[in-house]
């Protein structure tokens, strides 16, 4: 997310013109046109690429993985040609953490258990990410995620997102600071601190507006629903319904949560 949440992936793109149109088709669910525009920047696996396209290209269809349940063998693809020409550690570090998620997303989603695999990746790109690497909060969270939704212990999760949440804001990365406050919220709600998950869900659903992240407007809305009280949280619901919608049905896992006798999964 340019060097924010997904190694490139994750920002507005600034004045850069090509981050902007990524950021414009990623943030509408149209990661494969996204990842389409990184194409002529990266490399084939046996020769030398930009590392850093390579990586941002896994990200966009990794989480096409997460939010839509599809497209498992062309991540895999994107992600060994990231893999192969990566030039030092920092590459290959991120190239480790996409890893991880595709291994997470797979597993969470009940398409393969990567249990393990996740941890390994993981573990294998905090060796490689020095501790001043813009991909570091990122691993933080997701070392979370996983502790969280495949370990089953979200008390180690906490200090994760709270690691990753201060990096997010060292590095000015807004987009992971909403899905820091989510999953902080997430937690805290958990143990049945309301008003501390409400203002979470909060600003989550804030910064998430703001970047035009429509993509993830849906969960957002859906998450804060659950820490409102009535009238206000059927309104938050009705609204994700229709975004939930107008999108195709993406991601799919909010199906779940938007019915009221179910919750989804992990979700972002």
């Amino acid at each position: 997310m340019a060097d924010t949440a997904m190694s490139g992936a994750g920002s507005t793109g600034g004045d850069d013109p090509l981050q902007r149109a990524i950021w414009r088709l990623r943030s509408r669910g149209c990661w494969t046109d996204a990842a389409a525009l990184l194409t002529p920047h990266v490399g084939k696996a046996d020769r030398a690429g930009n590392a850093g396209a390579a990586v941002q290209r896994t990200a966009l269809l990794v989480e096409r993985c997460l939010f839509t349940g599809q497209g498992w063998a062309e991540a895999e693809d994107a992600l060994r040609i990231a893999e192969a020409i990566a030039q030092d550690d920092d590459d290959r570090g991120a190239a480790a953490c996409e890893r991880g998620q595709l291994a997470y997303a797979a597993t969470v989603l009940g398409v393969r258990d990567r249990a393990d695999e996740a941890r390994s990746a993981l573990g294998r790109a905090a060796a490689l990410l020095s501790p001043e690497s813009r991909t570091r909060p990122l691993l933080d969270f997701r070392r979370g995620l996983v502790a969280e939704h495949l370990a089953g212990a979200p008390q180690s999760a906490r200090p994760a997102y709270h690691r990753a949440h201060a990096g997010a804001e060292a590095h000015g990365d807004a987009l992971l600071l909403s899905f820091t406050w989510r999953h902080l919220a997430a937690l805290a709600l958990r143990d049945g601190e309301v008003a501390e998950a409400r203002r979470g869900f909060a600003e989550s659903l804030r910064i998430r507006e703001e970047l035009g992240f429509l993509i993830g407007t849906a969960p957002a809305l859906a998450a804060l629903a659950e820490a409102e009280p009535e009238p206000e949280a059927s309104r938050l619901r009705a609204e994700a319904r229709r975004l939930f919608h107008l999108l195709g049905g993406v991601p799919t896992w909010l199906a779940d949560q938007l019915h009221p006798t179910e919750s989804s999964p992990a979700g972002v």
